[in-house]
């Protein structure tokens, strides 16, 4: 008792808690009560024991530890007094969850209580078990609730309702319990109890297909409530600026959306209504614009009419003429998952798309992106691409990755020309070449090596752009590998489809030899530079020059072949033929093998009136002048032609490729690894991690992490983006560099945390059926 006399009254520990000037005195006031009230609870005082743990509550919302009072609320509310009830059951909300075994004690007390007459105890016992009833709980009390859900009194059907619902979604079993009742209630006016049932069928419908097909049959008594909502109201302190209790006309659409997904019957009988909704309510206020966003998200998950589906379309398309941009953003991603099933009737809001993507905000630009890149046909390409393109130059950088790629794969799918198609690819390598894709050089060297009718165009159109910039570097690459093979061309007559460019060969050199010196060139455009000045000695007619370069070794190879062996030149630098192009590459075995690519091409396989010198060739270079030598046999890969021609040390055969491995699929979203070993370090392998999304949702927060066991060396590179896109957008790509320098077994374990439809999603999993080809 004198602890408890000692302590302070509520009112007083909260004004010196506030009266604290540092957190150091505030600190110093809680533990002292704190110790006060230990000291009562160990006392055992049940006079004052509600007003010692409502202190504690105080002190726990400050954040501060609070563990020791949940026996105490336990005593409370198994007192006969209401005060002492009261703070027990709100401690026991506070300080109990399902994850500690305490709260599994009260649950006889809640038993009795909701047996009891007295609709405060029934309450507060409903509302401790709809806020920390574990699925052990409600199906212990599921009876008793379900018996509470038909008493007179209005207060406890609304909370006997509302602790159904926390039922249904911890307890799916207990569906049957609470089908028959839900029919009644049905018939209520009192809105609490009516919104509540509402939600409480449509968790049984999304949780019980047996309680789907009840429910089905009282589609028409729904759609009478609603008209009744629209029509008439429901009861006028729940409108809100002028719409008929939004709330209750919101719950009522998701149900009906459930209801008539996949089910003529029902969405015929709810098509009218719809209609009726979707003209009528009011959009001059954010409550009229929440219920037309749920009637456009009905009538595009049910089987409704075309003619509807239409309105939808231009309900969406009004959104996004609105100054809310919350609002814009909804309409922006509705449109997106439209975009596939109503093609043409979305097409009709292209320009007010358009228009979104200079919007200051940045995810409604890039939603905008996302729309204007899937509205990209045959019929508007050229406008579109051209629009794209606009944003291409003034757009975040955060979003010229995107913007470039989506422009290529568009302009690659629907191009009308080669030439626009060439044009299109030119002008975004100039304005965001560092921000392509990996096969973009690969895909214009492919495009401008079909077109021989385009070489002397292109050959100008890539050198002009080239003298005006350097720093590109897939410009860059592109560039010097058209200048390589078409160079004579830049020496001939003026092109019919350009203006008249007089170049000199001088000039011609001295732009790959800034190439070759620049600080910004990359390993891989040096070798582009320096390829194409060694093919320019077959096609200009000025003397060799000879240049100071970074790739010795590459360099010394080429000047020793000539040097010597001038008369091959012309069969060895010969154009390169076009290859038949498989597919895109994106993964790091692209990157790494850039270099020795650009090798590879310096030399094609002669034809067979070369063979014999080539044998001769090989002699030389592999035995002294003087000794006569068998020729060995000729490689039949270009590869291994090039090695032995060159005087390199001998390799073996590249390896067969490994094949991907799919490890990973859920509701659309799938995950691919592919390999790579690099020749010259076989005990790294590199793992591309793609990521694919074919539902009409995006895949946002994504996160992919690896483990490995303690004999490899794993490192993770940074992924290409957080946002896997729905529809089959651009997909995300994430590097992984491992070191097995034991090659043993390969196992992988990955977690990936995304969330997808409003769903947080975690997955933990272990890859064991990797390749063997993978490590070995």
């Amino acid at each position: 008792m004198v602890a408890s006399s000692s302590s302070l009254k509520l009112q007083d520990l909260i004004q010196e808690i506030r009266e604290a000037k540092t957190q150091a005195q505030e600190r110093e006031v809680i533990q002292k009560e704190c110790a006060h009230i230990r000291a009562s609870f160990r006392d055992g005082d049940p006079l004052h024991r509600h007003r010692q743990l409502t202190k504690l509550l105080y002190v726990h919302l400050l954040g501060y530890p609070a563990h020791f009072g949940q026996m105490e609320c336990l005593k409370l509310i198994a007192s006969p007094r209401f005060t002492d009830k009261r703070v027990g059951y709100l401690g026991a909300m506070l300080l109990l969850d399902e994850r500690q075994d305490a709260h599994l004690l009260i649950t006889n007390s809640i038993k009795n209580d909701l047996s009891q007459g007295i609709q405060a105890v029934q309450g507060l016992a409903l509302c401790t078990l709809s806020a920390t009833g574990s699925a052990e709980m409600c199906r212990d009390l599921a009876t008793e609730v379900e018996k509470l859900l038909l008493q007179p009194s209005a207060y406890v059907r609304k909370k006997a309702v509302l602790t159904a619902v926390h039922m249904i979604r911890k307890a799916p079993e207990l569906s049957d319990i609470f089908l028959p009742p839900c029919a009644q209630l049905l018939h209520e006016h009192h809105h609490g109890i009516l919104l509540g049932t509402i939600t409480l069928i449509t968790e049984l419908c999304e949780r019980s297909p047996a309680a789907l097909k009840h429910f089905r049959k009282m589609v028409p008594q729904l759609v009478h409530i609603l008209r009744t909502v629209v029509t008439t109201g429901y009861s006028k302190e729940h409108s809100i600026s002028g719409v008929s209790d939004p709330f209750l006309q919101v719950q009522i659409l998701r149900l009906l959306r459930i209801l008539g997904r996949n089910h003529e019957e029902s969405s015929e009988t709810m098509n009218d209504l719809l209609a009726q909704v979707a003209t009528n309510t009011d959009t001059s206020r954010n409550a009229g614009n929440a219920v037309l966003f749920e009637t456009v998200l009905t009538i595009m998950d049910i089987r409704s009419a075309a003619g509807l589906r239409v309105l939808a379309v231009n309900i969406l398309g009004r959104f996004l003429l609105n100054t809310d941009r919350n609002i814009r953003y909804v309409a922006l991603t509705s449109l997106l998952r439209l975009v596939q099933s109503d093609h043409s009737a979305v097409q009709r809001h292209r320009p007010t798309v358009v228009e979104c993507l200079r919007e200051p905000d940045g995810s409604l630009s890039r939603r905008a992106l996302e729309l204007s890149l899937a509205l990209v046909n045959s019929s508007n390409v050229q406008a579109m691409i051209q629009e794209l393109q606009g944003f291409l130059e003034s757009c975040p950088p955060d979003l010229q990755a995107d913007c470039a790629s989506g422009i290529l794969l568009a302009a690659e799918r629907f191009a009308p020309t080669k030439r626009w198609h060439i044009d299109t690819t030119l002008r975004v390598l100039t304005t965001a070449g560092t921000h392509v894709r990996d096969d973009a050089v690969a895909s214009l060297t492919q495009l401008i090596g079909g077109a021989q009718e385009l070489h002397a165009y292109s050959v100008r159109r890539l050198y002009s752009a080239l003298a005006e910039d350097i720093s590109q570097q897939p410009l860059v690459q592109a560039a010097t590998w058209c200048i390589g093979e078409y160079g004579d061309l830049l020496l001939e007559g003026s092109c019919e489809e350009t203006e008249p460019l007089q170049v000199e060969e001088e000039e011609v050199l001295a732009l790959l030899e800034r190439v070759l010196q620049s600080h910004m060139s990359l390993p891989a455009t040096r070798g582009y530079a320096l390829t194409a000045l060694v093919k320019l000695s077959t096609r200009l007619r000025g003397d060799k020059s000879c240049l100071d370069v970074e790739l010795q070794q590459r360099a010394v190879e080429y000047n020793t072949l000539f040097q010597k062996y001038d008369h091959m030149r012309a069969a060895i630098l010969e154009k390169i033929p076009l290859v038949e192009r498989g597919g895109s590459q994106v993964d790091e075995e692209a990157k790494e093998s850039k270099e020795t690519a650009q090798l590879s091409e310096a030399a094609p396989v002669p034809t067979e009136p070369q063979a014999s010198k080539l044998l001769d060739l090989l002699d030389l270079l592999d035995g002294p002048s003087g000794d006569a030598q068998h020729p060995r046999p000729l490689d039949p890969t270009p590869g291994s032609a090039l090695i032995h021609l060159l005087n390199l040390p001998c390799a073996p055969p590249p390896p067969a490729p490994i094949p991907n491995l799919k490890v990973f699929e859920r509701e659309g979203l799938q995950l691919d690894l592919s390999f790579v070993r690099p020749p010259g370090t076989p005990t790294l392998l590199l793992i591309t991690v793609t990521a694919t999304n074919t539902s009409g949702g995006d895949v946002t927060h994504f996160i992919c992490q690896a483990a490995v066991p303690k004999s490899f060396q794993l490192q993770l590179q940074a992924p290409s983006g957080d946002t896997v896109p729905a529809q089959g957008g651009l997909p995300m790509t994430q590097l992984l560099r491992i070191l097995n320098p034991k090659k043993a077994p390969l196992r992988l374990k990955l977690r990936l945390t995304y969330n997808h439809f409003g769903q947080s999603v975690q997955e933990i999993f272990e890859v064991n059926n990797l390749p063997v080809e993978a490590w070995q």
